[in-house]
């Protein structure tokens, strides 16, 4: 009994100092976690009031390089939305006025679903608007905002599908037309002419998009057809640079101002 006595007295204090410097090193790094936690809230927070103080300004008139923006590499201008943003009717009246003011004539509206689709074809977006040109099998519209006029495509994932198949069909019956005009003909040939022509008799003869502003969850284009993207600079949400679009909701005009003002100033090979 003496002996374990004597073993319990030696171990016991080892013992409890392990335990208490676990416990002082589970504090440490519990408030060292929680810290830094805290300063990354709070950069992040300041990220966000200066992006949103700088976008005030660009809105407001107060920075006067973005007052006037060069527009003529921009032809096309292209947004990609998430599908459950794109139900919001006033954030899209409010992304066509801004893209109107910036002076963009050619848009492209994109999101997964074809919200914006349904939109078009019930006219809800157009009800503040003058029509003057209405192209239902081309998904396009033209209108007058606050007196200039911009041309606005609707597309979504579906048109991948329908169009790729559309042009392997004129494809296909090309090729079994001239397999009967030449039927020693041993295989056939696409040329990257042919494939484009295929695509534009399929109902994909739009612009392909200079810019292309991404309002989703995800770095990506959503399933924005790929065939237009050949030569398009794409913007995510990127924070540090300012180069930050979000979500739709928090969509601000300074924001587009300054991505189309860094397109326009950007050489390009």
């Amino acid at each position: 009994m003496d002996s374990g006595y004597g073993i319990l007295n030696t171990f016991a204090p080892c013992l409890l100092q392990s335990i208490w410097s676990s416990i002082i090193w589970r504090f440490c790094m519990g408030v060292f976690w929680y810290s830094l936690r805290l300063l990354l809230r709070v950069v992040h927070i300041g990220q966000d009031l200066t992006h949103t103080i700088f976008c005030y300004s660009i809105s407001n008139g107060l920075i006067n390089k973005y007052k006037n923006l060069d527009l003529h590499n921009l032809r096309c201008l292209a947004v990609v939305i998430d599908s459950e943003d794109a139900k919001n009717i006033g954030k899209i009246k409010k992304l066509l006025h801004s893209l109107s003011k910036i002076g963009a004539m050619n848009v492209i509206l994109y999101d997964t679903k074809g919200v914006l689709k349904k939109y078009m074809a019930s006219s809800k977006l157009f009800c503040n608007a003058k029509t003057t040109c209405f192209d239902a099998d081309r998904r396009t519209v033209t209108l007058i905002l606050h007196g200039d006029q911009i041309t606005i495509e609707f597309l979504s994932f579906s048109d991948n599908k329908e169009i790729i198949s559309k042009a392997a069909n004129f494809l296909c019956s090309r090729q079994l037309k001239s397999n009967l005009l030449a039927p020693h003909k041993i295989e056939p040939v696409f040329t990257d002419t042919d494939l484009l022509n295929a695509l534009k008799m399929a109902g994909c003869g739009g612009l392909h998009p200079d810019l292309l502003l991404v309002y989703g969850p995800a770095r990506c284009h959503l399933g924005f057809p790929a065939w237009r993207l050949r030569y398009t600079e794409i913007i995510y949400d990127h924070e540090f640079n300012f180069r930050y679009m979000g979500p739709l909701k928090s969509m601000k005009h300074g924001a587009i101002v300054k991505a189309v003002y860094d397109f326009s100033n950007r050489n390009k090979n």
